[in-house]
This record gives structure tokens, C-alpha cells and sequence, in this order.
């Protein structure tokens, strides 16, 4: 940090296994990845190439090339994974992966039907290749899930060798975890969080106000995702107290 300042929370320090913030690039020129990764870099974990514009994103290698110089761990969106599993290309996939160094992968089932077995079925194969983020809850938001179902289905991904566990959000934050006014279903959370351990859980959350609550509830180490480029700075200095919202978090009134 730039200057001494007590009573800031410790951050988890990278590289991170809990405390991570995933960035969403939904089509950043190469160019904006290096201002990007130059401001923001110490303070993002890993990056998601959204839902499926990798497939029509120029100079794709190139631009995945400025992220690994920087360091900086990425893996396509789960809607290209189901654009190839629902054509019958899952080795494609595989493949496709292995050719852009792609390290990390992520298993989803938002816009497909998967039965959950099969799904495993992908994650522990995978496994093989990369470590598996796998994504639980649907882009439909009238498809909604009770809590021992998302319980159920997270710990079975867990237990099939994925890393973490997606809280799906959609990019806007209005389906899943969210009403469709991308309110919090906070039942929800609560109940999943005492079966699932927090660490392993990354929540999507690009709205101000749902950080906001997981920040209050798990703390400045929470998992957050689906965070757009121009939020990360904002993000950080949120968790440690240093925006309005948090300012009063980690303050002890009789050192202040």
C-alpha cells in the first residue's frame, strides 16, 4: 500500500485461494488489457473471458498472450463450454483449451440441460487439465432452486474435484442468487453457507450492492465475482473500510 493506515483488515495475499476477485472482460481490446492489468493487476485474481466472446474476439491468442505476461490466470466463460457440449464437441473443447494454454476451466449448465451426473462426469475429467470452477444455478430467471438443492448440487461438484463453486449471477445480477431486482436471496445464501464452506464459494456479484452485503456478511476475504474492470480499485478499497459503505466496519471506536 501507498502509506501506513491502522485498523485496515489483512487481505489474503496472492496468489490468493480465498479473498479472490474474478474480473469479467466481456471485450477489451489488448490495448485496454495492459491499462487494465497496469492499475488493477494486484488486486485481481483471475479473469473470465465472458460467456462466449472469445470466439469472436480479434487477435484472441494475441490478447491471451497480455494476460500471461502479466501473470495473470484466465479461462472462457461457461456459455462456450455449453456452445461445445451442446454440439456434441466436448473433446473440441478440450483441445481448444490445450491450444490457448487456457489453465483454468469452468463447467456450467446455465443455458443447457445437463443431468448432474453427467455434469460431474465433466468436471472430474477436466480435472485433468486445469482446475475446474463449475458454476451451479440457471441464466432462467424463473428457475429457481431451493436451498438443499443448490447445497446438494455444490457439494457433489466439490466432491467431483472442481476447485470452487460459481454462485451463478448472470452479468447483470438478476438471476440465481438474485431476484430479478438483483436484491439478494440472503435465505438462500445463509443456508447455503452453513453447509458449503465460504472459501470454496465464488459469488457473482456485479452490482455495488451485492458486495456490499457479501463484504458485510463473510468479510473483506469473501469470493466475488463477474467484476467489470473499470470496479476493481472501487472493490478493493471497499473491503479494507476505505469507501463510505465500509468505512465503519474494522474501526475499533476507542482507537479511532
Amino acid at each position: 500500500m501507498n502509506f501506513n493506515l491502522s485498523q485496515i483488515p489483512e487481505r489474503t495475499q496472492q496468489p490468493r485461494k480465498h479473498g479472490i476477485t474474478m474480473v469479467m472482460d466481456k471485450g477489451l481490446s489488448i490495448q485496454e488489457v495492459h491499462q487494465f492489468l497496469d492499475v488493477s493487476g494486484p488486486h485481481v485474481d483471475i479473469v473470465k473471458l465472458g460467456f462466449g466472446t472469445s470466439f469472436v474476439t480479434p487477435r484472441l491468442r494475441e490478447k491471451i498472450e497480455v494476460y500471461k505476461k502479466y501473470g495473470m490466470p484466465l479461462y472462457f466463460g461457461g456459455t462456450l463450454f455449453e456452445a461445445f457440449l451442446v454440439r456434441n464437441q466436448f473433446e473440441d473443447y478440450i483441445n481448444v483449451c490445450k491450444d490457448y494454454g487456457i489453465e483454468h476451466i469452468e463447467v456450467s449448465d446455465g443455458s443447457i440441460t445437463i443431468p448432474h451426473a453427467e455434469k460431474c462426469g465433466y468436471i472430474e475429467k477436466l480435472t485433468r487439465y486445469g482446475t475446474v470452477f463449475s458454476e451451479v444455478g440457471s441464466k432462467d430467471a424463473a428457475n429457481i432452486m431451493a436451498p438443499y438443492q443448490w447445497i446438494q448440487l455444490m457439494r457433489a461438484e466439490l466432491e467431483a474435484g472442481a476447485t470452487y463453486v460459481i454462485a451463478e449471477a448472470r452479468e447483470a445480477g438478476n438471476v440465481g442468487i438474485y431476484r430479478d431486482s438483483g436484491e439478494v436471496r440472503q435465505g438462500l445464501v445463509q443456508e447455503i453457507l452453513t453447509q458449503i464452506p465460504e472459501e470454496k464459494i465464488l459469488w457473482e456479484a456485479p452490482q455495488k450492492a451485492q458486495q456490499l452485503y457479501f463484504l458485510k456478511l463473510i468479510g473483506c476475504n469473501v469470493n466475488l465475482g463477474n467484476i467489470a474492470p473499470n470496479e476493481v480499485i472501487p472493490l478493493e478499497a471497499m473491503r479494507i473500510g476505505l469507501r463510505g459503505d465500509t468505512f465503519d466496519l474494522y474501526l475499533d471506536s476507542e482507537k479511532a
